[in-house]
């Protein structure tokens, strides 16, 4: 029996620190529902605005599978493993933060913002070595079709992490459909729209609507405009 949940984009947790501003889809920091904590193994969904110059100083983290994806601007990433990288439109970044890590992200530019999303997973293995890596992602890639841009497998398509979990982006034209087959049975999808209009299992969706749904075996995709969207398949348990 499939099951959803609606998340509008206004409905999310709107927290304004004046250099960050970020809109939680999940329970995070001062942001808490106790019907919004989690999807499955999908923890944390945080749609980041950087000012110009400013950023993250450095926090700790452990025991979690931590993805970024910039949408605008350059994000400048410092670790406790001797990491030192600029992530930026078109990459993504992850980080196993296993038996714990610290690290740093700041806007690298004085001039600009940078918009990005930040997403937790919790893992299936706990204590694990730390653990860093970037891709550039070709864009091009998933225009009319999905790019898989993560997966459980280093031999895969993208990033990986210690979960069976599959992220791929899509950049349709207004009118394009196709469909998304689960992977592993009995996961479900939290679909991320990062602009334009989308159908997806005749659930309209507009920018920045969230939705998840399980207990079916593949999900109908359908851009009502130019659009572009994030699927994230997890485990429900």
């Amino acid at each position: 029996m499939s099951n959803s949940i609606l998340h509008k984009a206004e409905t999310r947790g709107d927290a304004d620190h004046g250099w960050l501003h970020s809109r939680h889809t999940f329970s995070f920091a001062d942001y808490y529902d106790p019907d919004r904590v989690h999807f499955g193994m999908l923890r944390v969904l945080n749609d980041d605005f950087v000012e110009a110059g400013k950023g993250f100083g450095t926090h700790p983290h452990d025991n979690m599978e931590i993805i970024s994806i910039p949408l605008e601007g350059d994000l400048e990433h410092k670790d406790s493993m001797g990491n030192v990288s600029v992530i930026k439109q078109g990459d993504i970044q992850v980080m196993s933060a296993g038996t714990g890590i610290t690290h740093s992200e700041y806007n690298k530019n004085k001039d600009k913002p940078v918009k990005f999303l930040q997403i937790w997973v919790i893992p299936n293995l706990r204590n694990v070595k730390p653990r860093y890596d970037q891709i550039t992602l070709n864009r091009s890639d998933r225009h009319n079709r999905l790019q898989q841009i993560l997966s459980p497998d280093p031999d895969d398509a993208g990033v990986w992490i210690y979960q069976k979990a599959w992220f791929h982006l899509g950049q349709f034209d207004k009118g394009f459909s196709a469909d998304y087959n689960i992977k592993s049975k009995g996961d479900g999808v939290y679909a991320f729209i990062l602009s334009g209009d989308v159908t997806i299992n005749n659930q309209e969706l507009n920018s920045r609507d969230g939705f998840g749904i399980w207990g079916v075996e593949k999900l109908s995709l359908k851009a009502d405009t130019d659009a572009e969207f994030l699927l994230m398949e997890v485990p429900m348990k």
